[in-house]
């Protein structure tokens, strides 16, 4: 009896383990009254999926007092959203460093990065 409980324990952990190892990220923005990073409303979400991570996403901007929420990334190691008064950028990599640095190419001069997440 205790071979088959330290057996269903084990299974148990390794399919927790593997979910946990599928889980996808997401980043929803506000920054419709933004004009520099630091002023952007945000919200950082999870799931099983990166639909279900950007839900999850929009919700949490919105319980932070965000009115114009919407998904500015979504991914599965790490994200990061970049602005500045006049562009917006966003990127993603195996680490926040590499996330932080695509986002930053991708908004331009003058940018900064608002917000970031790995998973």
């Amino acid at each position: 009896m205790a071979k088959i409980f330290f057996a269903l324990t084990l299974a148990f952990g390794v399919l927790v383990g593997s979910m946990d190892a599928r889980a996808a990220g997401a980043i929803a923005v506000d920054d419709a009254d933004a004009t520099k990073a630091s002023e952007v409303g945000f919200g950082v979400g999870t799931g099983a999926t990166r639909e279900e991570a950007g839900i999850d996403a929009v919700r949490e901007c919105k319980k932070a007092g965000n009115s114009s929420c919407k998904v500015a990334v979504r991914y599965d190691t790490c994200g990061a959203y970049a602005t500045s008064k006049d562009y917006t950028g966003v990127g993603w990599g195996s680490t926040e460093g590499e996330a932080k640095a695509n986002a930053l190419e991708a908004c331009g001069k003058g940018c900064r990065v608002a917000v970031s997440d790995c998973q």
